[in-house]
């Protein structure tokens, strides 16, 4: 039995729901049904009760679900011991950073620092800021490019590099589309079309339209922002996401438009502790407060 499929069962389990897991595993939908019933084939049982609708735990699948999640823990806890034996070993160093990456101009400062330290070693991992959270807290990365929460968390620090705002992403025949800015209240019987539910982006979208008063009809969520201003150029909703990275798309068929009183999301270098950082680590800190950014 593969282990990382025990990774997808967990991942169906909390979600019920095949869609959203695989999105969140950046799978299809039909190579997860496959690799869940040669889990089901290798125990002999059904795992899931299926409807049309939605997944949910049968009485084997609740037998089993604490000891996929053990399985997929201990993998996790071993691989970690080995990268950070290797890191010792190497002279190399691993960072994270969100998927929009090229779009914030990251790939290009990674890039800078790899070629005036050829010598080092340098793994980027892209991932939701949710997700590099956990990879930091669990060693897997020394550094990552990530949305701040906002929230006070004394097992990291972190140097700012970004500040993005939201904006209203709206089909160019919209009646609205010719507006210079809008509030949030005068979309609220809009359908919204949102970033993935376990995307930072999505609780900040939320939060936003809660703030203005009233809970958002969600017609779509995605891991792609080009999705959402596809979807907006033909009508299907507004969308709601960063404007830094949605310039770097295809705007023919929409307009987009600034969130007024502003909703801004930092983009910061998240670490742990200058203390834990290896030596090589050090080395890239202090080529990171070299570029000035403030």
């Amino acid at each position: 039995m593969e282990i990382n499929y025990l990774n997808e069962f967990v991942k169906l389990a909390e979600t019920g729901n095949y869609l959203e897991a695989a999105d969140a595993l950046y799978i299809s939908q039909s190579t997860l049904s496959r690799h869940i019933q040669n889990i089901e084939n290798d125990l002999g049982v059904q795992l899931f009760n299926r409807t049309t609708r939605k997944v949910e735990l049968n009485e084997f699948g609740r037998t089993f679900l604490p000891f996929a999640k053990q399985i997929t823990g201990l993998k996790a806890d071993y691989t970690q011991a080995m990268t950070n034996q290797i890191r010792r070993q190497k002279n190399s160093i691993t960072i994270g950073a969100i998927p929009t990456m090229t779009q914030y101009y990251i790939s290009e400062i990674l890039a800078r620092f790899q070629n005036e330290n050829p010598s080092i070693h340098l793994n980027i991992i892209g991932a939701d800021s949710s997700k590099l959270d956990g990879l930091l807290r669990d060693g897997e990365c020394d550094f990552a490019f990530m949305r701040s929460s906002g929230k006070t968390d004394q097992e990291f620090q972190s140097y700012p590099y970004f500040t993005d705002h939201m904006v209203a992403v709206v089909s160019r025949n919209h009646p609205l589309a010719s507006s210079g800015n809008l509030s949030l209240s005068q979309l609220k019987a809009e359908p919204f079309l949102f970033l993935a539910k376990d995307s930072t982006m999505y609780t900040f979208a939320l939060n936003a339209c809660l703030a203005a008063g009233f809970t958002p009809h969600i017609r779509f969520t995605g891991h792609r922002a080009e999705n959402i201003v596809d979807l907006a150029g033909r009508e299907m909703g507004i969308g709601l996401l960063s404007k830094q990275p949605v310039m770097h798309l295809d705007t023919s068929s929409v307009c987009l438009i600034d969130i007024v009183p502003q909703f801004t999301t930092k983009i910061v270098l998240m670490f742990k502790s200058e203390q834990s950082l290896t030596p090589t680590a050090r080395q890239f800190l202090k080529f990171y407060k070299s570029l000035g950014i403030n």
